[in-house]
């Protein structure tokens, strides 16, 4: 039987958020920002729409919490969160966009999404938080009141841009090629002409150069590697990360992604480490709210091996589930994200905070989508919203979080895996690791007074691991570079954290 509990240390660990990482101060806190949208210019809201058909920022000074960015760029963004009558419209702030090196906190872009289709406004946030919180590569996330020339316009998420910063805090480089998996990412296999991959994905870094060769290579083994798959995909792409985060998409049945619609991800290519690297992206749908033709029933449970479009549309699952190995590993994944991340003991009373904090906020926005009541009884239970362009069922977050907890643990015993529902012994814990995965050197903070770090091997062996130097009271530099490339254990008192090595 697989055992989630190796040993009692082994899963503990909590998402690597980094040290000193730009937008620490905006996402770090808990609390509702305050963003101002100061147009000058007369008949502002036409020329927003005619650039959202252009994709043209418009000048317009932004304050932040107080802090004036004048004559920063704003633009609206979406798709089905733009084209609906209502005039809450999701924006992109870009605030060095006309002056050169203009930051808030370290950030030069922010997106604010409109909370279209969910009366909690809760559900990207959450699932956000629990991938920071358990080290799936994803934007942050936080609320933020929007005026507009002095009004009150609407409590909106805004979400951390996926850009040359997010990738150098998360993965210690940045001079990569970074896709977008959209509009149709759903790497199938056409050829080796890049022109039929253009229209299907977008390149947002190095736009100059133009190569896209990296991205078909990776196509191309996906596809066309009918022996040895594993070490095929191994040396193109980190494959355990991608892992986590399909589990998380499945786990949260958030569809309108790779594994249901067939898009909003990225892949970055790791310019030291040369493989892809998946990043999360676009998750507002979560909760089960894109239901791809299923009723709430068949999205709570939901199988683990569940892929949109039937078989081989998506290639890089169908060939992993395909693959003993790789499924395997797969649901090592989902084992660990439900028996030690997916629990209520955490997840509702943040649910409650987040209520607490937003409620008055969603009862002031003049513009939601939805009233007091749903958005009160939404958290709780399933409503019914007639005419809701997702269909007229939407589930409560928590009901959907008992019920689809309930299925992955019948599952996942079918999977010889014994996740079990008593919580009681998971802890959250401090410890902070930068960079992990790492290539040799790395800090950790142990959150703490405690300065005895301990290291194991997966076999639960102590392993000797050398002391480079020592920073603050609590932060230390290690360096794996004399040991295998694999997976690791940190232990600081009670704590534990899994590190990667590659």
């Amino acid at each position: 039987m697989r055992k989630i509990l190796l040993s009692a240390f082994l899963f503990l660990g909590l998402f690597s958020n980094s040290q000193n990482t730009k937008g620490d101060v905006f996402f770090g806190a808990a609390v509702v920002h305050t963003i101002d949208l100061n147009f000058t210019q007369t008949g502002y809201w036409d020329s927003l729409i005619a650039n959202y058909i252009t994709d043209v920022y418009m000048a317009c000074n932004v304050v932040v919490d107080g802090s004036t960015l004048t004559t920063s760029g704003v633009k609206f963004k979406g798709n089905s969160s733009y084209n609906n009558p209502s005039v809450k419209k999701s924006f992109k702030l870009d605030f060095n966009n006309y002056v050169a090196g203009q930051q808030y906190d370290g950030l030069e872009k922010l997106n604010l999404n409109n909370g279209f289709k969910d009366p909690t406004i809760m559900r990207e946030k959450i699932m956000l938080d629990f991938l920071w919180r358990a080290g799936i590569p994803g934007p942050r996330c936080a609320y933020t009141r929007v005026n507009i020339n002095g009004t009150y316009w609407g409590l909106y998420t805004a979400v951390e841009e996926v850009n040359k910063d997010l990738l150098k805090d998360r993965f210690s480089d940045n001079k990569g090629n970074l896709f977008k998996g959209d509009p149709s990412g759903d790497l199938k296999w056409m050829g080796s002409a890049v022109n039929t991959y253009t229209s299907k994905y977008e390149l947002k870094t190095n736009e100059t150069a133009n190569n896209w060769t990296d991205l078909i290579y990776l196509i191309d083994k996906i596809n066309n590697s009918p022996v040895n798959y594993q070490d095929s995909l191994n040396k193109v792409l980190q494959v355990t990360p991608f892992l986590k985060a399909w589990a998380a998409s499945n786990i949260f049945a958030n569809l309108d992604s790779y594994i249901g619609s067939g898009h909003n991800y990225f892949v970055y290519h790791d310019s030291i480490t040369n493989k892809f690297n998946w990043i999360t992206w676009d998750v507002n749908e979560a909760f089960g709210n894109f239901t791809q033709g299923m009723t709430t029933t068949q999205i709570e449970n939901l199988s683990i091996s569940y892929t949109g479009g039937g078989a081989g549309n998506r290639p890089l699952c169908n060939k992993s589930l395909s693959n003993t190995s790789v499924f395997s590993s797969y649901v090592n994944e989902i084992c660990y994200l439900t028996g030690y991340h997916f629990l209520q003991s955490y997840w509702f009373p943040h649910i409650d905070s987040l209520k607490n904090m937003i409620k008055s906020h969603v009862y002031a926005d003049p513009n939601k989508f939805f009233n007091n009541t749903q958005f009160d009884s939404n958290i709780d239970t399933l409503i019914v919203v007639v005419g809701n362009p997702g269909g007229p069922n939407i589930a409560g977050l928590k009901s959907f979080f008992n019920r689809r907890r309930a299925s992955l643990v019948t599952q996942m015993l079918a999977n010889s895996c014994n996740v079990g529902l008593n919580e009681e012994h998971v802890t959250m814990n401090s410890i902070v690791v930068k960079p992990n995965p790492t290539t040799g050197k790395f800090w950790i903070n142990t959150g703490g007074s405690a300065k005895k770090v301990v290291f194991y091997d997966v076999l639960g062996k102590e392993v000797d691991v050398e002391l480079i130097k020592t920073g603050s009271d609590t932060e230390m530099q290690f360096s794996f570079e004399k040991l295998p490339k694999g997976l690791y254990f940190c232990k600081v008192g009670s704590e534990v954290k899994r590190i990667i090595h590659q």
